[in-house]
């Protein structure tokens, strides 16, 4: 005899078995980007350890290696095809389709970085399914928590499609342990993955030895009351003295004072350092969309009734001409 308890238990493992994740995994070739291992972990909040990594690249094998001991990874499909040079969306597109096609995923996820936003919403398309941006919970196998309006209120939704295709805001799931998984290393499936209509030619990549924006643990963020690009240098100091990377707000970027790389809000990078110090920046709610889940947010400004004050845990009303460079010598 099972008690009404152990019923309900054995169902909810059945209907978990019957779920299937892919992780469509985000890397250089040579390392994983970090927000993969947090969108294996929103993953495993669907189906527990039942969870497949697609890793597609050239010569990725190390990357395969590196997935396959994330605890909660069963499986791993490696695609290496010189038509994945540059991870361009056209090519990985199919390869993705295939993949769900043979082992019938439920579920398609990948983080919510460029690289997802432009594979995902394709994959969804190929599945006539409507794709689910940027989640911030998983309730259950079909419902899921995101921001709307600029992370102003938040929604709760519940897909009726069989195949649920989501990109997941890293920030808000811790990331899955580096070590201690032995997942199964097999082959994707195979095809002819190139395509005429786009072409990978070549990037640049600006080399700094601060920490990528999403993956800093302190962020010295600025903002139009900087007044110059040049005056930026006051920032990239106060960096300095905690080994910090330089963001910026949007209002920054469009004057020119910075690359657009920097750019945090709702149309930039999503951040949540351990501590996140806004100079010279007003806090419009596209900003406050990219970085309010900061842990500790510092802001600095002349104007006592910036937005920015509303949410941050410490404010100092001052001039950042004269506070910044008094807060770097002091440090």
């Amino acid at each position: 005899m099972f008690s009404q308890s152990s019923k309900g238990l054995a169902r909810t493992n059945i209907l978990r078995r019957l779920k299937s994740t892919l992780v469509v995994a985000e890397h250089n070739n040579e390392t994983l980007n970090p927000v993969t291992l947090n969108t294996i972990s929103a993953a495993k909040k669907i189906a527990g350890d039942d969870v497949t990594v697609l890793v597609a690249g050239t010569k990725c094998g190390s990357v395969s290696e590196a997935v396959a001991k994330v605890p909660g990874v069963a499986k791993v499909l490696v695609a290496e095809n010189e038509a994945f040079k540059g991870f361009t969306a056209e090519s990985l597109t199919p390869l993705v389709v295939a993949a769900q096609s043979q082992f019938k995923f439920t579920h398609i996820l990948a983080g919510a970085t460029a690289f997802g936003k432009n594979v995902l919403p394709r994959v969804a398309a190929k599945l006539d399914v409507s794709p689910i941006s940027e989640i911030t919970d998983v309730k259950s196998e079909d419902t899921f928590v995101r921001t709307i309006y600029a992370g102003n209120a938040v929604l709760t939704l519940k897909s009726k499609d069989p195949i649920k295709v989501i990109t997941v805001r890293g920030t808000n799931f811790e990331a899955a342990p580096a070590e201690g998984g032995s997942a199964a290393v097999e082959q994707a499936p195979a095809g002819d993955y190139k395509s005429d209509l786009s072409e990978f030619v070549s990037q640049e990549l600006t080399k700094s030895d601060r920490p990528e924006l999403t993956a800093a643990k302190v962020i010295i963020s600025g903002g139009r009351g900087l007044k110059s690009g040049d005056n930026f240098k006051l920032l990239y100091d106060l960096a300095d003295k905690f080994g910090a990377a330089v963001g910026a707000s949007r209002a920054a970027v469009d004057a020119g004072y910075v690359a657009n790389d920097l750019q945090i809000g709702q149309t930039g990078k999503i951040v949540a350092p351990e501590l996140y110090v806004a100079v010279g920046i007003s806090g419009a709610i596209q900003h406050l969309a990219g970085m309010k889940d900061s842990k500790t947010i510092v802001a600095i400004n002349k104007d006592p009734e910036a937005p920015i004050f509303q949410v941050a845990d410490i404010g100092l009303v001052a001039d950042l001409f004269k506070a910044v460079p008094e807060l770097t010598q002091k440090l």
